[in-house]
């Protein structure tokens, strides 16, 4: 019902909902003092004028001692009903909103409390007193018997301000990030256990002396109220402690193996687990905890053996829902890698062997490749195709193709195998996107810029460079490179000739200078 009116409440006040809350608490302080009015007057059995006399001075006093404390906390709303108002608040200004409002039930009885109940205790006394010619005596056992309610309405107020401020805090936590900084100020479970037994206990017992009282003239009045605030509040200390030790341990014990398990599992130990103590809520926290951590164990190992086999990039945008369900088009540079003599190579060589010459040669090309930014798209037997300009936009993709290549011939150890490594490179714009069907797909780029790649790559056989290069990817450079034209060439499937360069070797311009200077 309480959540009901609230949400209602939130929806339509907005950012004047903290002062409807406000006003509520206000309410419940004022109808706290007229019963604890009634309940004292049991002990006097004053005439019913005098009682509501009393009751009337106490109502006034407690909601101008509620007012005065949500003054005093009046910066904190203003500034929540300010970013309750925004239209996009920054995630520190949601961060600094979240504090405020999960702590301003707190910070405002921390900070007025004693004010409170002293606004609220004393002139009620003085009042009671008075009308009900209680004597200096009597006014003892008012002020000290006052003091219970005080501090059963302070809990109370305490616990229905937070629950009466949830539609806003749970406003204010859908806007947060997932990685701000927490900083536990909220009232401990033992602290708010310890408050409340004796608030209770201790107020239910001053009620009970009060009716059991009720006809006899047996004793002074104020001595039995004294006598029974002496005594219930000493039981409600005792219980309290017993209560809040059993309770917390049952309690907090769970929660605390969860949080220390938590930590772990935020350092990167996946193995955490919590120990599931109990048969209730906390047991099932513990076994959902345990589940969550072995998902995610899973999910790594995912990762792990997904990026084995799939480049690392893709799999990082793949898990974070970021690859396009559709193709988009992109300008990229894409490269061929081939090993030449591989074939009559394999034919001499035991299948392990080859296997394992294979892997060996990969594991020198990859590593270049994802070095220059560029992500191997597919192995083709003993080559691979490698793309440089998507998924990430890369406005120096030629460079980086053109880099690799050559960073790939020098990294390669043929050592006495008899192969050769080659490269062609093309430039232009693509289709990227997941290609595939019936439940499998892989990211990649289709378009004719791949297929002159490809075709490049083979024409290194004919020119007898190690890397091959189009005009439209010189025409993409960024930064100088020599080169030096092979002419056009007639590639397979192409109508037109396509004019290709080599990149110029040390050697080359070594001999260049040379006769330049003849």
């Amino acid at each position: 019902m309480i959540d009901a009116l609230t949400r209602r409440g939130y929806a339509a006040l907005g950012s004047r909902y903290p002062v409807a809350v406000v006003g509520v608490t206000v309410a419940e302080s004022v109808g706290i003092a007229v019963i604890s009015v009634a309940i004292i007057a049991t002990f006097y059995r004053p005439d019913l004028g005098a009682v509501a006399a009393v009751a009337a001075v106490g109502a006034v006093v407690s909601a101008c001692s509620v007012v005065l404390a949500a003054w005093r906390a009046r910066d904190e709303r203003r500034g929540l009903g300010e970013w309750i108002r925004l239209t996009h608040p920054t995630p520190r200004e949601t961060a600094k909103a979240w504090e405020v409002v999960t702590t301003l039930t707190l910070e405002q009885y921390r900070r007025s409390s004693a004010v409170v109940v002293l606004l609220s205790v004393v002139p009620t006394g003085l009042a009671a007193a008075a009308w009900w010619d209680l004597g200096w005596g009597g006014l003892a056992a008012v002020l000290l018997a006052g003091v219970i309610p005080g501090l059963y309405a302070t809990v109370l107020s305490y616990s229905i301000g937070e629950r009466l401020l949830l539609p806003v805090v749970e406003h204010v936590a859908s806007a947060l990030p997932d990685d701000f900084t927490f900083s536990a100020r909220g009232l401990p479970l033992r602290k708010r256990l310890m408050l409340a037994v004796p608030a209770y206990t201790t107020t239910s017992a001053v009620l009970v002396g009060g009716l059991v009282g009720l006809g006899s003239d047996d004793g002074s009045p104020s001595g039995r109220l004294v006598l029974t605030v002496g005594v219930s509040m000493a039981i409600g200390l005792f219980m309290s402690f017993e209560l809040t030790g059993l309770l917390t341990g049952s309690i907090t014990r769970p929660l605390l193996d969860v949080r220390t398990q938590l930590a772990r599992v935020r350092d990167g130990d996946l193995a955490a687990r919590a120990p599931v103590l109990s048969n209730d809520e906390l047991g099932e926290l513990a076994r959902d905890f345990n589940t969550m951590a072995r998902g995610l164990a899973e999910r790594e190992e995912l990762r792990e053996h997904f990026g084995t086999y799939v480049d690392r990039e893709i799999v990082r945008l793949i898990l974070a829902g970021e690859v396009p369900q559709e193709g988009f088009e992109v300008e990229v540079s894409v490269l061929f890698v081939d090993v030449r003599g591989f074939t009559r190579y394999a034919e001499r060589r035991p299948a392990a062997e080859v296997v394992e010459t294979l892997n060996g040669l990969f594991a020198e090309m990859v590593p270049v490749v994802e070095a220059y930014g560029g992500h191997v798209d597919k192995f083709i037997g003993d080559g691979l195709m490698a793309v440089f300009g998507a998924p990430a936009t890369q406005p120096d993709h030629a460079d980086r193709a053109l880099d690799a290549a050559r960073m790939i011939l020098d990294a390669v150890h043929l050592g006495s195998t008899g192969l050769r490594v080659a490269a062609g490179i093309n430039s232009g714009p693509v289709v990227a996107g997941p290609i595939g069907g019936a439940g499998r797909l892989n990211f990649s780029v289709i378009g004719d810029v791949v297929n002159v790649a490809a075709r490049v790559e083979a024409a290194t056989r004919d020119t007898g460079d190690d890397v091959l290069l189009t005009a439209a990817t010189r025409d993409l450079l960024t930064r100088p490179h020599a080169l030096v034209s092979r002419g056009e060439l007639a590639l397979k499937g192409k109508s037109q000739p396509v004019e290709v360069l080599a990149p110029v070797s040390t050697v080359e311009r070594d001999l260049v200078a040379e006769a330049s200077t003849v």
